[in-house]
This record gives structure tokens, sequence and C-alpha cells, in this order.
């Protein structure tokens, strides 16, 4: 038996739905990434950096390759760029319908 697309969506959206997780692929939504790098960037635990890598590796949405002793990471499609781009926007849209009804009693 075959998964359901909206079963798929919503495991996809599962896998998105963690702050560093977020976090993570915005940083390489810009270029690749260290370890090391995003160790400085994120100020987090390098175990739990390790842990929320791995839930993206698994996932399909992150990628590695090794030059020398140092592991790189870098998104596996564009299109993730593209969906934390559209989901600023949308985001920005509700937060400023929502000012604005605040501001208007």
């Amino acid at each position: 038996m075959t998964t359901p697309l909206h079963q798929l969506k919503a495991e996809f959206f599962k896998t998105l739905g963690h702050p560093l997780r977020i976090r993570v692929l915005e940083l390489l939504s810009v270029r690749d990434h260290s370890v090391a790098e995003m160790l400085l960037e994120l100020g987090v635990e390098p175990s739990n950096l390790s842990q929320q890598l791995a839930v993206l590796r698994r996932s399909g949405l992150v990628t590695t390759r090794r030059e020398a002793s140092t592991v790189y990471y870098s998104l596996t499609s564009e299109q993730i760029a593209e969906l934390l781009s559209v989901a600023r926007r949308i985001l920005s849209t509700v937060l400023s319908n929502q000012l604005e009804v605040l501001g208007n009693p």
C-alpha cells in the first residue's frame, strides 16, 4: 500500500516543526555550512545540532560532503529555500493584518 499524499505532506511539515531545524535550513539557504560554522552561528550544543541535522538528513532535506576532516551541509533542493521565503511572506502578511486589527479599536 502507498502512503497518501496528505500524510506525506503532514510528515514533511512535522520535520519542519522544530525551530532549530528551520534555522539550519535558513542558514543553508544562503550557502553551504560546515558543522563548526553552524555551531558558531546558532550557539547550540553540538549534540543538539547533530540530532537535528540527522533528522534533516533522514528526511532528505539536506545532504553532506566531506572535504578533508570537515563535513559541509547543503540543501538538497533550492525549493526548500523558496518554501522558507514563502512562509516568511505569509507570516509577515498575517502579522501585519493582526497589528492592523489591534490598531483599529
